[in-house]
């Protein structure tokens, strides 16, 4: 894509329609979302690509919903069995004849989704660091621009800014993001023989840990599984020894992990702020995850592309108040779907730390509460649509609210 975009600007310092931060899974559908609109954009990314990103890499059906037209799944395994426990006793597998969803290595995930990004036209810096946005000031040549400062001391201008840096995000720092919930994941990822291999297959386990809201898991992904678990923030220690005796149990302690990682993650308060003027957040920028599951990419892939469709619009608008509507325009997509998700899976969350066997026990000894997470899981329904539709599943949880 041309750089010459030099609308009131010369060449040296053009203006994009939209400069997209971050090219995780929300940044790159982002940016794909607006150049696929025809607009000038630029994808700024920190580090070089393919990179690691600590997650469990499921994709569920609301994530492959999400993705570009055509976009050919980097699949590692198909998962049609789950074993759930609790903190390694009782244990039970369910198994569905239809694929509950896929897992991935993010690197690979990753990796294609900026290449859809770029095939639709997007232009993509690696290597780049920015270190704020200015809205004012004399780096900005007038009030439709944004400056985004890069760590090099160059200056990027926009008509439109959508921060999708991460849960550290300084993007979202400038508009104001505020996190209600704060939890640390730890995984690890373990090469394992093929006979091992083998035994995990289309298979994945669930276990419901002993710390109040937290859970391990083991994802299959060839000739390598996937282990995590996550817990609230402050119980570092707690949560390492979880990882640590999670993986002896599992038989796998005698294994060297090629990766072993951490990661916070943050979710939003229901009344923080998604934008600030031009400049918009999606995905853990913006602190939109599951609560209760901690899920992101389906997040991130959807709210990233909203937050694309709604920086054109915001390129394109000629003065503040017309912005402003806009970006309180993507501010409502978000809550009326994404929110409606969140605000039932913070309940699911507080349910579960205080009952985690009353959980296990239904799910394993309920077959409608396995359908519907089945349904759930292959994006048929979500949390939030299961409990405005199904009387049942909307008393038992006001009931378990109690």
């Amino acid at each position: 894509m041309s750089s010459e975009n030099a609308e009131g600007t010369d060449r040296q310092n053009p203006v994009w329609d939209v400069v997209v931060v971050g090219a995780g899974p929300a940044g790159s559908s982002a940016a794909y979302a607006a150049a696929v609109a025809g607009r000038r954009v630029l994808l700024l990314e920190k580090a070089e690509l393919p990179r690691y990103k600590t997650c469990g890499g499921g994709i569920i059906g609301p994530s492959r919903d999400a993705l570009p037209p055509g976009f050919d799944l980097p699949l590692r395994d198909r998962v049609y069995a789950v074993t759930f426990s609790l903190n390694g006793r009782f244990a039970r597998t369910r198994r569905s004849r239809n694929m509950l969803f896929g897992l991935v290595n993010r690197p690979e995930f990753d990796h294609a989704l900026v290449e859809s990004a770029q095939k639709a036209g997007a232009e993509l810096w690696t290597g780049v660091t920015v270190t704020r946005v200015e809205q004012h000031g004399p780096a900005v040549p007038d009030r439709r621009t944004v400056a985004v400062v890069l760590g090099d001391g160059r200056t990027v201008l926009a008509r439109a800014v959508v921060g999708a840096d991460g849960s550290a995000s300084r993007i979202g720092a400038h508009v104001g993001v505020k996190v209600d919930q704060v939890d640390l994941g730890l995984e690890a990822e373990i090469p394992v023989p093929p006979p091992v291999a083998e035994d995990w297959a289309g298979r994945v386990l669930i276990d419901w840990g002993p710390l109040p809201g937290s859970y391990g898991w083991v994802f299959p992904k060839g000739d390598t599984l996937t282990v995590g678990v996550i817990s609230a923030r402050g119980e570092g220690a707690a949560t390492k020894r979880y990882l640590e005796d999670f993986i002896a149990r599992l038989g796998l302690a005698g294994f060297e992990p090629a990766i072993s990682s951490g990661h916070l993650t943050r979710c939003r308060s229901a009344d923080s702020p998604l934008s600030r003027g031009r400049v918009l957040v999606c995905g853990d920028a913006a602190g939109l995850l599951e609560p209760w599951t901690r899920e992101g990419i389906s997040f991130a892939l959807r709210s990233g592309r909203l937050a694309g469709e709604w920086a054109v619009r915001i390129a394109d608008a000629h003065d503040a108040v017309d912005a402003r509507r806009q970006a309180l325009n993507y501010a409502f997509a978000i809550k009326s779907g994404l929110g409606v998700e969140m605000g039932v899976g913070s309940r699911m969350h507080t349910v579960f730390a205080h009952r985690p066997g009353m959980l296990h026990a239904v799910l394993t000894g309920f077959r409608p509460a396995w359908n519907a997470f089945a349904r759930i899981t292959r994006g048929t329904t979500t949390l939030g649509e299961l409990v405005r539709t199904h009387p049942l599943a909307r008393r038992a949880l006001e009931k378990l609210d109690r």
